[in-house]
């Protein structure tokens, strides 16, 4: 029966109005919105009915109830909601019941308002259009200084008596009376003024009444509506007082009026919509019983009589107040009026002695108030919540006490103190904790940058962004101070741009607070930044403000009450609370201090300390300091905080600097040390104390499988050894750029308050899933500092302690077990006990939340998939497959299961389900309620380290997988996968919206790379491989890829891929549009114009491939040969497009390559060309003029192109072969992405040139071979032309460069050799350079120096002078200038064996073909990246005389000993240098620097200049040193440049 009630009740608060409600409503109300069952009874208990409920306060809730803090805010917040939707209703109904109302006990709300007379219904309905604010009087018989209304705002309804003290009110608009003539205006005024005088005066009753104010309902005004009216000469309204002495009868009355009635007081009303200035104008009446007494008042108020054309008084008529309303007193009445003044006049004595007392005044609770509008209601203030600051001048006197401010989380600073940072907030903040100062102008973002780049560039997170708003003194740009209106002219707009970047895209709603704080006089533009504020963060929530003046909080009230009414403003302001009370009281609850600074140990094995503002300016590292975390105030840290801390770690979450310390304090347990702990311990221990070190730059490896803690095992190590040596984490190192900043943090964090550079401590830097490229160039980078420092190389300097995720960690370990050690989900002999020790010390500690720790128990099980599926079986058993929070399961699952560290934002999970929190500090929890309880399970919340936002993931990605596999069942992924990319609510979600459609792209783009961790090597991404799988798959992949096109904004790239998926899927036309659409969205991408090569290259193969007729006839051949036509000039067209940043290679001189040499094998087959001469016929069809009968006519259109087909392979070969000199063969991730080349083109570029080369020239070997075999074996080099011999060396490997360069790798040293001699034997005997072309001369040379390599004693070899003489045929200068390949070629012949013997011709055609390569190869790097552009060094120049002092590469190579990795290490470390063989064999030289560049000397009086491989290795100064020299298609290069002793 109980329950029948209840759930009548329940049903019944929906229907009822608010004020209908019982306790019994109330409560049913209270439990649907989450207040706790003891509160909801003791509300009961207290008869809290729905009239009750509206005047509930925050004390009576707290003290009364006992509530806390969270759930009042928010019973209150709901309490609102529901009372504005009360409103809402409300406004249909009207009430012609007059101006007469009720004023006693008066409550603010709609129904007020709609009981005045409605003169016409179209009035009323734009009335309902309007929002309602309303505001408070003026105090009455006072005159502030800085009060003002706002128009349009609300007055209460006019009154009557109540006390005699508390004023009645009466309005009057002179909406229309204003405008008329001085003695019109005064006439008007008096009479109103003068009528209602006396009414109070008779009532004995202290009154106001307002001009400018609505008393009616007239067009689109509410009644009691400010509308304010213009003045143009304020002595009216003072001179029409002057009509009291015509209008009151007698002297006597006449003086009490004067005494009585007060001067106007003009109210300035703000208008924002409209510049022209209005004005309130009130009188009061004050009748003190003194004057009053025993008296009945009559007057005659003055008229304009339009017909005599002056005034005049009307007879004098004894008035009163009835209700809001001021009329005669009847002959009836008066009699009884007459007796009833004498009680009145009693009543009026006592009201007036009552007020005189000294009114006890209401104390606020300062503290309580502060503490809950700074933390949200939280215990103390952390950092969860970010603080805006916004201040104008703060006075000397008050910067002792701004300590409280240093220790906040401070985003940024809005200063209006031009003066800030020499006499100001900036100068003192920053002796104490580092910003960055910025300007308005910073945040308007005009580049466009990505989020990511914009917090980056600003430093924003890393230091606190000081924003000048009104210029800066003493700053020679020109930010100068401006006046209030030239602001508001000139830098409003880039105020309101930074604020709406902050508050929309920058920080999470509800994730930080913006505090005002006003210590001087106010000015407009500190006002208008808090009406920004205000509007961006949609009220006043997470709004703050202190003001130690009361004068200046009113003057900023009455100007921010335009945006926020008086009385919000109040609840959110600290006033009259001095700064020093201000800075202790905040400081009494912040978790931790500001450490001014820390301490590092040092190698003479005390301590240093390290300044907070010096440690700032090492902003990407993150340093662990000896005493970490000791700022932490565990006094005011509950335990249920401690226990939540160590809850968030065994849930999933990654481990902070406080567990352990916790941990070492014993406030928690234990972290268990796993074995790849202790066997990295030991790895280091061998590292640090070794006597002398093997490299300054050392490095451990900790590879781990996703989620299995390899993370805690790296920052265990680090949290071990800050006392031994210096620790830090890098933080970003994501481009090339950032490389060298992280590396001289690194260095200065080594030397910091250390004497000796050769004796301080290393510093051990963690590297977490860093790009191996990021990982080298930083070991590059600091071993050049080293260098440059004249740093003992035996002197250990840093250690890299790498950390990344593998699906295969055990292979990585055994690739190099010497520095690397492995984490995997199983678990050791010796770790599951303690393991299994550490689940049950949790289940007794935990108790009901030991369900959360979910990832702790899995690996404590090492992860068994029995044991997760049944986990996820048992989760899903009984959810709700329709519901909103499983559908955003399965999407945060579908993400995490393929896109590495994915996350869905707290944000847009928010507006996913339409709810919103309510209260400051508990946004996570308010979004946790509306979870259900397998999303609590499942789901983590953390805060992503690049945006600083609160996100949530799946608790671990094995979980992700099974989730999404089971729920996958009822639900294909492509139909999750197509949700959530036609969600428009998740894509449109303004809040971190970059990063969530960046995440998506990924989703559609990203393909699995073995080289980056993934489980294998993917052609599309794993998704879309996935969906192909499912039954009819792949238009489910195209579909789904068409719909991410669109949702991601037309992107190219994703047209890209989809014309790669379908003609994977061979649906070539569709593929072709596709195409087409990626290049016209981006038509000068050359991946995307090589993708729509690929689309013809596929085809081609397609229709060949499925050709039935082995010799098929022209006409046959047409479509064919058309399609691979249009492929080559396809691939040709993206040549001729200027590269990307990123790309080194135009990769469609590959597709060129293999789409020609196909087509040729197709021609070959056609039957007109197959016969025995056929072949012949072909030869003489593609390299002369001649086109046989047969195909003339169907390949009509093709004949041009056909027969350029061979000079454009080879210049396709030429070129692929020139970059591959220049370059290494590095791809970058992105570029991995786009690229449709195949496997071997990317990562074996040269072993496939080589093969291509030889199927090119191979097929017009073909013809000659059986003709001429018998004569070619006499004498070839003199037989062949240079077509023939082209070709040959072309089929032998000796065609390009790069091939003939590749032998010299070739393990088979007995058949490279071969191949050089058949070379050789091609060429005519006594050649000259005029018997060659240019082309065939330098590769004759090439093949010639690798010859001597290989097998040095050869017959056929020429020498040094020979080679010399030939080669004086290129041009090192001039309109036909040799190539790239000769001009290395004239570098490598003419450097002297000896510099002072050199030849001045000889020293001219060296530094002319120095000077050209370096030119050329500036041309070639102008475009790319200097990562993306590293130069191969392909010879060095050796201690031997004449060719054998040229050096090839390889030869060092084999004197490097180790694993693959480690002779990595060895080149990027220096290490080679060193080496015993190689010391004997390379030539160290002599040089000198001189302004920053090194120089060497040749011939008499020349030099050369010579560039480091390194900058960094470049000692500063001018020295002498010595070096190994270098020879790449740049030009000279040094290596190991050393001081000469």
């Amino acid at each position: 029966m109980k329950m029948d009630c209840y759930a009548a009740d329940m049903a019944e608060w929906h229907k009822l109005p608010f004020s209908s409600w019982t306790e019994s409503h109330v409560s049913s109300w209270l439990e649907s919105i989450g207040i706790k069952e003891k509160y909801i009874l003791k509300l009961k208990e207290e008869e809290v009915t729905g009239k009750v409920l509206t005047s509930l306060q925050r004390d009576y809730l707290s003290k009364m109830i006992g509530m806390k803090s969270g759930q009042i805010e928010h019973l209150l917040k709901k309490r609102d909601d529901i009372m504005k939707t009360e409103l809402s209703k409300t406004k249909t109904k009207t009430d012609t019941s007059g101006k007469m109302r009720e004023a006693k006990n008066f409550v603010v709300s709609e129904e007020h308002l709609d009981k005045d007379v409605q003169k016409d219904s179209s009035a009323c309905n734009d009335i309902k259009k309007k929002s309602v604010a309303f505001c408070e009087y003026r105090k009455f018989d006072q005159r502030p200084t800085n009060f003002r209304y706002v128009k349009h705002n609300l007055l209460p309804p006019e009154t009557g008596p109540e006390n005699m003290v508390v004023p009645c009110h009466e309005y009057k608009s002179l909406e229309t009376a204003h405008k008329l003539d001085s003695i019109r205006l005064k006439a008007k005024v008096a009479s109103e003024v003068l009528r209602f005088a006396c009414a109070c005066m008779n009532m004995r009753a202290n009154g106001t009444i307002h001009f400018g104010i609505m008393d009616n309902i007239k067009s689109t005004h509410r009644h009691g509506e400010i509308i304010g009216i213009p003045v143009q000469s304020q002595e009216c309204f003072v001179d029409a007082l002057d009509y009291i002495e015509k209008c009151f009868k007698g002297s006597t009355h006449q003086s009490d009026a004067r005494k009585c009635i007060r001067n106007p007081c003009f109210i300035e009303v703000i208008d924002k919509e409209n510049a022209e200035k209005t004005w309130v104008v009130e009188y009061d009446i004050v009748p003190k019983a003194s004057i009053v007494k025993g008296k009945l008042y009559s007057v005659g108020v003055p008229k304009f009589s339009e017909k005599d054309g002056k005034v005049k008084c009307e007879e004098t008529i004894p008035y009163h107040r009835v209700g809001a309303n001021t009329p005669r007193i009847s002959e009836d009445e008066l009699i009884p009026f007459i007796q009833d003044l004498i009680e009145k006049d009693q009543q009026r004595e006592e009201a007036e002695s009552s007020s005189s007392e000294t009114a006890l005044e209401f104390k606020e609770d300062q503290k309580r108030k502060l503490s809950i509008l700074l933390t949200g209601g939280k215990a103390h203030m952390d950092n969860s919540l970010f603080y805006i600051v916004v201040t104008n001048q703060i006075q000397p006197e008050y910067l002792d006490s701004i300590t409280f401010l240093v220790n906040m989380n401070l985003f940024c600073v809005f200063d209006f103190d031009p003066d800030s940072e020499t006499s100001g907030l900036y100068g003192k903040y920053k002796e104490k904790k580092a910003a960055t100062p910025h300007f308005l102008k910073d945040y308007e973002n005009n580049k466009r940058l990505d989020n990511s780049d914009l917090i980056g560039t600003l430093k924003l997170f890393d230091r606190v962004s000081w924003i000048y708003c009104n210029g800066r003194n003493n700053f020679p740009g020109e930010e100068v101070p401006c006046d209030d209106k030239t602001w508001i002219k000139t830098r409003k707009k880039k105020m309101k741009k930074a604020v709406s970047l902050i508050c929309n895209e920058i920080l999470p709603r509800r994730s930080f607070v913006v505090l005002f704080l006003l210590t001087s006089d106010i000015q407009q533009p500190l006002v208008e930044t808090f009406h920004e504020f205000y509007a961006e963060m949609n009220g006043h929530d997470c709004l703050a403000v202190i003001a130690e003046s009361k004068e200046n909080y009113k003057k900023w009230s009455s100007l921010a009450q335009v945006s926020c009414p008086i009385s919000e403003l109040k609840e959110i302001s600290i006033v009259d609370m001095p700064l020093s009370h201000v800075d202790a009281t905040v400081q009494s609850i912040q978790l931790s201090k500001n450490q001014p600074e820390r301490k590092l140990p040092v190698s003479n094995g005390g301590l240093c300390f390290l300044k907070s503002v010096e440690e700032a300016m090492l902003d990407s590292l993150e340093i662990i300091s000896v005493d970490q975390c000791d700022d932490t105030n565990l006094e005011i840290m509950s335990d249920d905080e401690i226990k939540e801390t160590e809850l968030y770690f065994y849930r999933g979450g990654k481990i902070n600097w406080i567990n352990f310390w916790l941990a070492d304090k014993n406030k928690c347990g234990v972290i268990i040390e796993r074995d790849a702990y202790k066997e990295a311990s030991t790895i280091l221990d061998n590292v640090v104390h070794r006597h002398r070190a093997a490299r300054p730059i050392e490095s451990v490896n900790i590879y781990h499988h996703p989620g299995s803690g390899g993370s805690t095992v790296a920052r265990q190590i680090l949290w071990s050894r800050r006392t031994q040596v210096r620790c830090a984490v890098v933080k970003q190192l994501k481009e090339a750029k950032e490389v060298p900043t992280v590396c001289e943090h690194a260095v200065k964090l080594r030397e910091h308050n250390e004497n000796d550079k050769n004796n301080c401590l290393p510093v051990l830097l963690l590297l977490e899933d860093k790009n191996q490229d990021d990982i080298d160039d930083l070991r590059r980078h600091l071993g050049n500092v080293i260098a440059t420092k004249k740093i003992s190389p035996s002197v250990l300097c840093f250690i890299l302690l790498i950390c990344n995720r593998s699906n295969d960690p055990e292979r990585k370990c055994r690739a190099s077990p010497s520095q690397t050690v492995a984490v995997t989900h199983k678990l050791s002999d010796q770790e599951k006990p303690m393991f299994q020790k550490k689940v049950d010390q949790l289940k007794l500690k935990l108790k009901d939340d030991f369900k959360f720790i979910l990832t702790f128990v899995l690996m404590s099980k090492e992860f068994q998939p029995s044991y997760i599926e049944d986990f996820v079986k048992n989760l899903l058993y009984k959810i709700d497959h329709t519901s909103l929070i499983t559908r955003l399961i399965r999407f945060v699952a579908l993400l995490n299961c393929y896109i590495k560290d994915s996350y869905l934002s707290v944000s847009h999970c928010e507006a996913y389900l339409g709810i919103a929190p309510h209260v400051v500090g508990t946004r996570c929890h308010a979004f946790v309620d509306h979870l259900s309880d397998e999303a609590k399970l499942i789901f983590i919340h953390h805060i992503d380290g690049s945006t600083h936002i609160p996100v949530i993931s799946i608790i671990h990605p094995l979980v992700a997988r099974e989730i999404l596999s089971q729920l996958s069942v009822n639900l294909p992924q492509s139909s999750i996968a197509m949700e959530l990319i036609n969600d428009d609510v998740l894509i449109n979600h303004r809040f971190d919206r970059d990063q969530f459609l960046k995440v998506l792209r990924d989703l559609f783009i990203r393909r699995n790379k073995k080289s980056r961790g993934d489980p294998k090597d993917t052609t599309f991404s794993p998704l879309i491989e996935k969906v192909s799988t499912e039954r009819g798959g792949a238009q489910k992949a195209v579909d789904l890829m068409k719909a991410a096109f669109i949702a991601l904004g037309k992107d190219a790239y994703v047209a890209q891929q989809l014309a790669r998926l379908l003609y994977t899927n061979e649906r070539f036309e569709e593929a072709l549009q596709w195409a087409e659409e990626a290049n016209s969205l981006s038509p000068h991408d050359t991946f995307i114009l090589d993708t729509l090569g690929q689309v013809y290259k596929w085809w081609f193969y397609h229709l060949y491939d499925s050709l039935e007729e082995k010799e098929p006839s022209p006409e046959r051949g047409v479509e064919i040969i058309s399609i691979a036509l249009k492929g080559i000039s396809a691939f040709r067209a993206s040549e001729k497009t200027p590269k990307k940043e990123t790309a080194i290679f135009n990769n469609s001189y590959y597709g060129e390559v293999d789409v020609g040499c196909r087509l040729l094998d197709f021609l070959s087959k056609v039957d007109v060309f197959s016969k025995t001469t056929g072949r012949s016929e072909l030869m003489n069809y593609l390299l002369t003029d001649y086109i046989p009968e047969e195909v003339r006519i169907p390949w009509q259109r093709f004949h041009q192109q056909l027969k350029g087909l061979e000079k454009s392979l080879t210049q396709a070969l030429e070129c692929i072969s020139e970059d591959l000199s220049y370059f290494q063969t590095d791809i970058s991730e992105e570029d991995e992405e786009l690229d449709a080349r195949d496997p071997e083109q990317i990562y074996s570029p040269r072993k496939w040139l080589r093969r291509k080369s030889a199927v090119y020239a191979g097929f017009f070997c073909s013809i000659q071979e059986k003709n001429n075999k018998a004569a070619d074996a006499q004498n070839p080099g003199n037989r062949l032309s240079p077509f023939q011999r082209q070709m040959r060396t072309y089929k032998l490997g000796g065609g390009n460069v790069t091939s003939i360069l590749s032998l010299l790798y070739d393990n088979d040293r007995k058949s490279a050799g071969k191949k050089l001699e058949d070379i050789m034997d091609m060429y005519p005997e006594n050649l000259t350079w005029k018997s060659l072309d240019e082309t065939e001369l330098t590769n004759f040379i090439f093949c010639q120096i690798a010859l001597n390599y290989i097998v040095p004693g050869s017959s056929k070899l020429l020498s040094l002078k020979q080679l010399q003489d030939l080669s004086k045929g290129f041009k090192t200068k001039g309109k036909y200038m040799s190539s790239a390949s000769a001009l290395f070629l004239l570098s490598l012949l003419f450097w002297p064996d000896n510099s002072e013997e050199a030849s001045s011709a000889d020293v001219e055609i060296l530094l002319l073909a120095i000077d050209a390569l370096q030119r050329l190869c500036e041309q070639k790097l102008q475009h790319l990246s200097q990562r993306k552009s590293r130069i191969v060094t392909h010879f060095f120049l050796a201690k031997a005389r004449g060719l054998n002092k040229i050096l090839h590469r390889s030869a060092i190579e084999k004197q490097i000993k180790g694993t693959l990795s480690e002779k990595r290490l060895k080149w990027l470390g220096g290490e080679v240098w060193k080496t015993k063989e190689v010391v004997q064999q390379l030539k160290r030289i002599e040089g000198w620097t001189e302004n920053e560049n090194l120089y060497v000397r040749c011939g008499q009086k020349d030099r050369v200049r010579v560039f480091p491989r390194y900058s960094g290795s470049m000692p500063h100064g001018n020295e002498k040193v010595t070096f190994y020299l270098g020879f790449s298609f740049d030009g000279v290069v040094a290596f190991d440049i050393q001081v000469m002793k």
